[in-house]
């Protein structure tokens, strides 16, 4: 559904990455060094394109704050948790870069001086306008805000240009494609269309702040070989939502 021709390369971009996508699916580890090999590498082509690149990476492999807290835990430790768990992964894609050759700088929003610089918005975009990938862990630094949100909070304060939601599935579908069949994928769908037909893209707080901000989101599937790489640098994949 729709026309992605018009689909712009951009020049600064916030790649958003699953704490799960670091984990080999069935596997007890809860870090594969091979998979997070992969993304770093996908990452590092984007950025040999002359891309420049931040991330967030959720801590999900390690942590769920909120089903912790539905099995009985205080909420806001729960999501304090999380978001350490978030710095973790972080540290793990910075030193696979780093083995890469990519400079790297990890940013949190928890301080923490013996593993990551605190968040500083201005000297995190000078790190983009140097060439270094930025990772930005830890979340917003305040329990009951969710990766998503910082993702989309974070891309607004660095003027980047686009969000890129890594999924599971290829895009934004008009109905479950597991539970449906004959669910279509959108190629490209307004802010507007997604509240109508309640599609979930994000969370709330996170799809409120891209839309105020007209950032705009591309959700696409990281499942097949070198998607990031091709999403990052601009090729017509999954949903783009503006």
């Amino acid at each position: 559904m729709g026309d992605s021709s018009d689909r712009k390369p951009f020049r600064r971009v916030l790649l958003k990455l699953s704490g799960e996508a670091l984990r080999e699916p069935g596997s007890t580890d809860n870090i594969s060094p091979p998979i997070v090999e992969d993304i770093a590498t996908q990452i590092k082509q984007a950025h040999q394109a002359g891309l420049e690149i931040a991330v967030v990476v959720g801590g999900g492999n390690f942590w769920r704050g909120v089903s912790a807290s539905n099995r009985g835990m205080e909420r806001a430790t729960a999501d304090y948790m999380g978001m350490l768990a978030t710095v973790m992964n972080a540290l793990a894609v910075q030193s696979m870069l780093e083995a890469l050759d990519v400079p790297t700088r990890v940013q949190s929003a928890i301080k923490m001086d013996n593993v990551a610089e605190p968040f500083i918005r201005r000297k995190a975009m000078r790190h983009l306008e140097l060439g270094r990938v930025v990772i930005f862990a830890a979340g917003t630094g305040n329990p009951f805000f969710s990766t998503d949100t910082t993702a989309a909070l974070r891309a607004s304060e660095i003027d980047a240009q686009c969000v890129f939601k890594a999924t599971k599935v290829d895009g934004i579908y008009d109905s479950d494609p597991n539970k449906n069949p004959d669910a279509k994928r959108y190629d490209r769908i307004s802010f507007h269309d997604c509240l109508v037909r309640q599609l979930k893209v994000m969370d709330a707080a996170a799809f409120s702040l891209c839309m105020e901000n007209n950032m705009p989101i591309c959700v696409f599937s990281m499942v097949e070989p070198d998607m990031i790489r091709r999403a990052l640098t601009g090729e017509h994949v999954g949903t783009y939502v503006n």
